[in-house]
Order: C-alpha cells, then sequence, then structure tokens
C-alpha cells in the first residue's frame, strides 16, 4: 500500500547540550534497519554528525535529517543542535514537524536547553513528547526526575511507558495496567493517564466515569490522544537508554500508534503578507502545493541545496515550482535529505520532506508553490534569540575578501 499523510511522522530531536539526541538518532535509525551499526561521536562514525567540523568539535552544529520506513509508517527524524550558539538550525527544523521529542539527560535532569526548546515548541503550537534518555547511567534516580519534570513543566507531563527489568527494557502504560517495573507501577501509571485523556471530551469522560475503561474504544483513546497533544494538555513521557537499546524500538512503535500525523495535529500557520489573514492549510495532496524551505545546505558536488516541507498538495520529480519570495521557477529533484544520502522519490506528499539541488535562486523561509493563487502567501516566521554581542572579521590575507564574503553569505542561510 502507498504511503499517505495519515502514514507520516515528523519528530525532531532537541534539547540540552549533551543530552544524548544524536546517540538516540543513531540508535533509532539502527531499530528502524535504516543502517546495520550504529556510529558514534567518540570515532565520528555518526549519520548524524557527518560533516567535518561536527566531527572535530563533537557536537551538532546543523540539523541532519533521516527517514524510517517499513509498510504503512513513515518516520522523518530531525537530529537538532543542542548548543545556543546554533540554536537558529534547530529552531528551522521546528517549522518542519507536528512533534518535538525533548531529550532530557535521565543523570544530568533538567537544564537551560530543556527549559528553552519546551518553551519554542509550546509556542509553535507543537506536540511535545519527553525523553529520559540515558536511563542505564548508575547515577540516574528517574522516580525524582519525574517529579522534577511534572514541577517543572506541569501535572499534564505523565510516563506513557516505565523501565523494566533492570531498565533493561520498558512497558507500555498507555496500552496495558499489569507487568513489574523498576518504579512507580503500571497500574498507576496507566490509570493516571487514562484519567488525563479522558478530560479533554465531556461525552468521554462520562461514559468513563459510568462504565470505566471498557466503555471507550480504542479509536476513542486515540483520538482523544491527539487532541490531548494537539491543546498541551498531555505531555507524555517516555524513557530510552540510546548506548543500551532499551526504550528505542518502543518509541518507533509510539511514534506510529500515538503521535500525530500532519492530518492530526494543528495546522501550519500560513498567513497571507498583504493582511496577515491566516490561510487554511490542508493535508491533501490532491490541493495546491505549498512547501517551507526550513533549512540551506551546500554540498561540495551538488551545490545549493534547499531542504523543505510539504504540507499540501502533491510534487512531483523534475516539476516547475513558484517561490514567494523572489517569484521564480525552480525545479524540483524531489529526493528525501537523509543527511549525507539521498533517497529519490517519484513524488513528495503533504508531510514529507524532501530537496531540490543546483538552484541558486532560493532560501530559508521561501514559500514554494504551483499555482499563483498562493503567491503572498508564508509561514511565520521563527523567532530567533535577540544576538547578545557583536563580532568583527577580516581577510587573512590581502585579496581574500570576496572568497570571506561569499563564506559569510552561506553562512548567513
Amino acid at each position: 500500500m502507498p504511503i499517505t499523510p495519515r502514514d507520516i511522522r515528523n519528530i525532531a530531536l532537541a534539547g540540552h547540550p549533551g543530552a544524548g539526541k544524536t546517540t538516540l538518532f543513531e540508535a533509532l535509525l539502527l531499530a528502524g534497519g535504516v543502517i546495520q551499526t550504529a556510529g558514534t561521536i567518540e570515532r565520528g562514525s555518526t549519520l548524524g554528525d557527518f560533516d567535518a567540523e561536527e566531527i572535530a568539535r563533537g557536537h551538532s552544529i546543523q540539523s541532519a535529517l533521516a527517514t524510517i520506513e517499513r509498510p504503512g509508517l513513515r518516520v522523518n527524524l530531525i537530529d537538532t543542535p543542542g548548543y545556543p550558539d546554533f540554536r537558529g538550525p534547530t529552531l528551522a527544523a521546528l517549522t518542519a514537524v507536528e512533534t518535538v521529542a525533548i531529550v532530557v539527560s535521565a543523570a544530568a535532569g533538567i537544564e537551560y536547553g530543556t527549559r528553552r526548546l519546551m518553551h519554542y515548541a509550546r509556542s509553535r503550537g507543537l506536540a511535545r513528547v519527553l525523553v529520559i534518555n540515558r536511563i542505564d547511567a548508575e547515577d540516574a534516580d528517574l522516580a525524582a526526575l519525574v517529579d522534577a519534570l511534572r514541577a517543572e513543566f506541569g501535572p499534564e507531563c505523565l510516563p506513557v511507558n516505565l523501565p523494566a527489568r533492570g531498565r533493561a527494557t520498558v512497558l507500555d502504560a498507555f496500552s496495558h495496567a499489569s507487568g513489574d517495573t523498576d518504579f512507580d507501577s503500571l497500574a498507576g501509571a496507566h490509570a493516571r493517564i487514562l484519567d488525563q485523556v479522558v478530560e479533554i471530551n465531556e461525552r468521554m469522560m462520562g461514559r468513563y466515569l459510568d462504565a470505566g475503561e471498557d466503555a471507550l474504544s480504542a479509536q476513542d483513546l486515540h483520538d482523544a490522544f491527539e487532541q490531548c497533544l494537539r491543546e498541551g494538555h498531555l505531555l507524555p513521557i517516555c524513557f530510552t537508554s540510546a548506548r543500551s537499546g532499551a526504550g528505542v524500538a518502543e518509541f518507533i512503535e509510539l511514534a506510529q500508534r500515538l503521535l500525530p500525523s500532519p492530518a492530526e495535529a494543528n495546522p501550519p500557520p500560513y498567513r497571507r503578507n498583504s493582511d496577515g489573514a491566516r490561510i487554511e492549510v490542508l493535508p491533501d495532496p490532491a490541493r495546491h502545493v505549498l512547501a517551507d524551505v526550513f533549512k540551506i545546505q551546500h554540498d561540495a558536488f551538488l551545490g545549493k541545496i534547499a531542504v523543505f516541507r510539504v504540507h499540501q498538495g502533491t510534487l512531483h520529480r523534475d516539476a516547475q515550482c513558484l517561490s514567494t519570495m523572489r517569484a521564480s521557477r525552480s525545479r524540483s529533484a524531489t529526493c528525501c535529505a537523509c543527511a549525507a544520502r539521498t533517497r529519490r522519490r517519484s513524488a513528495a506528499i503533504p508531510g514529507d520532506i524532501a530537496a531540490v539541488a543546483k538552484v541558486d535562486d532560493i532560501h530559508p523561509e521561501a514559500v514554494l508553490h504551483d499555482s499563483h493563487d498562493e503567491d503572498g502567501i508564508a509561514l511565520a516566521p521563527i523567532a530567533l534569540p535577540q544576538p547578545m554581542f557583536a563580532l568583527a572579521i577580516e581577510a587573512a590575507s590581502k585579496g581574500q575578501e570576496q572568497k570571506l564574503a561569499l563564506a559569510l553569505a552561506r553562512l548567513a542561510e
């Protein structure tokens, strides 16, 4: 069966530096069958941090993309930088996803990056998931960290799974109420999350109070769960260890069962430039194309690559499209960006992340469309942090000014 927008999940991994985002990115790709062996930051062999500067620094400086695909599921993962110096690529990636997985180190706990990214995701109307990583760390007090997360971000933070068997695996607390866990109880966690979910719908809550859980169908619970995520009424907490693999495959399963597709999430905030009026955008493959460029990268062989997220319509390979910022036509190569690799597809549907190469007249935040009916439409811009200080640089030797100007222009994109 062909993939539809309801089968797609777009997830950004974000959080404080050192929380384990890139290692978790590798573990997810391994569990999803994308790679055969997980790379490590120490060896400089990760798929996410493939740039020479990232390998030398030992951390991400730009966002990296990869896709997990299996029958009935396509998960587009974006690994984002944690250091505030590179907050721009992180915030730009948030415009391309429905869900932000805020990765929290089980040993370090809540840090300022955790708070900032939670704020940015909430202001964008995105579904948020708290991923407690490194659960097998010796000094990790998981029960205390869950209490701290609830105190910091509200009682809507609830575990959807719990570590078990000495933190070697996790058990699903949303669908199951029995099982031995390392802390808390599966029955208690199940009851709390069910109570939180049914609160969102008065009719459902009435049936639940009258006849209990048996009165609710699986579809009822799924729809209520999605509504809770859209409205911020629920912030699921899940547990992983990227090093051991505990909870990693379960996170992919969670994404397929419970995280929103483009058809279930809050609509993207497109507006008309002339009057600021909100534009209705639907993840319908049959409508006119609307896609937003959220990332520009420069490759030694392919040149300038613009990575974009399709929000509406179907963009076919080698199709002609218009760019709002420059009112010029671009030809789409329609290939899914996958870190240092690409996977060609015949078309990109709503929810897909694709790329076009060797088009110089395209820039970040450009809106690609195929009809003049969508001229003058833009996605609400991201709110970048206010710069705190300025620096001046000059060419090391005379005659290098032009090369320096070109390099700065590329950095600005």
